[in-house]
């Protein structure tokens, strides 16, 4: 159970224990629903120069023009997770993260503290993701520029984005400056569902990016990464359309979720948390289905679901789960 409850995917371990067989895999918020030109574009890259830094550039505009800030303000990583540990590597001292939360902001700062009311955190740096993963917590940019101004002039506000692309008015990414202790983490893989690319971004004061890059050395990205990531940030088109369809999809699933029984919660459309549930208990009776899904040892009345891709998926779900309640 405990490679199950550290994080999601591993379906090599589902395998092991549950028997093989045609999984549905619940047990992330990547979009089952991926960005369809990226075999496309893959497949046109020279594999054989190192990777361009031009590209990198475009890379960084591109997803600057998404985000809504400056091309300057913003650093690609091979992930989101490389870029939060680097990131706390170079802020150092101490800090607080908001709880619940996602595993790796626990050891980001030296001593981290956890708070379960990121308000109560003056003057210290915090590190908290909005929305917030497990739960589904959004925040709104009022809220997160009162808990910026909570930093003083020696805390930073570092604020974990991952899930945003489908919360466009939730971002503060349009509030980076040189003059502000704020660093914005987003992951490419979450919403346009190709986490296999690794593919993150850092967006902070310039002087902070040029420290991460120095730790980044040259060629950070491989040269599929640099022009996947380039041309679905520019796919206007498709990131409309699934910011459309994914809280259609996500109302879907809470529909059939409330009618057996179950308590969920969240804003964020690529995963829902079932509260008051025999987590373990729980995952174990979808395993044996061949569903994996997330439970959590320290929160054991919760499981989290990731969003189906489509109607079979979601009727595969419903017609596993017991109803509750």
């Amino acid at each position: 159970m405990n490679r199950f409850t550290w994080h999601g995917g591993g379906l090599a371990a589902a395998r092991a224990q549950f028997g093989d067989g045609p999984w549905l895999d619940l047990s992330t918020g990547i979009n089952p629903c991926p960005w369809p030109h990226a075999g496309a574009v893959a497949a046109a890259v020279d594999w054989q120069p190192l990777p361009d830094e031009s590209a990198l550039r475009g890379l960084e505009q591109a997803a600057a023009a998404h985000f809504g800030c400056a091309a300057a303000q913003v650093c690609a990583v091979p992930g989101t997770e490389i870029g939060l540990r680097l990131i706390g590597d170079l802020i150092g001292g101490t800090g607080c993260h908001a709880v619940p939360g996602y595993r790796t902001h626990v050891e980001m700062l030296r001593a981290s503290v956890a708070v379960a009311d990121p308000e109560s955190a003056d003057g210290a740096s915090l590190v908290l993701a909005n929305p917030n993963n497990p739960d589904g917590r959004l925040l709104t940019p009022p809220m997160l520029r009162e808990l910026l101004h909570r930093r003083g002039d020696h805390g930073w506000l570092l604020l974990d984005e991952a899930f945003a692309d489908a919360h466009p008015q939730a971002s503060l990414a349009g509030d980076i400056a040189d003059a502000r202790r704020l660093v914005i983490f987003r992951s490419f893989g979450k919403f346009f569902g190709l986490a296999g690319l690794r593919l993150g971004f850092v967006l902070g004061p310039r002087a902070l990016l040029a420290a991460l890059r120095a730790r980044l050395g040259a060629w950070p990205l491989c040269a599929a990464a640099l022009a996947v990531g380039q041309a679905a940030y520019r796919d206007g088109t498709w990131i409309a359309d699934m910011r459309d369809a994914l809280p259609k999809r996500a109302a879907r699933l809470d529909a059939a979720l409330r009618a057996m029984g179950y308590t969920v919660a969240g804003a964020c459309p690529l995963f829902r948390l079932v509260r008051g549930v025999n987590g373990a208990g729980l995952f174990a009776h979808l395993a044996q289905q061949h569903i994996l899904t997330r439970p959590f040892a320290d929160q054991p009345d919760w499981l989290r679901l990731g969003l189906p891709g489509d109607a079979a998926g979601l009727a595969r779900l419903v017609q596993a789960l017991p109803s509750h309640g």
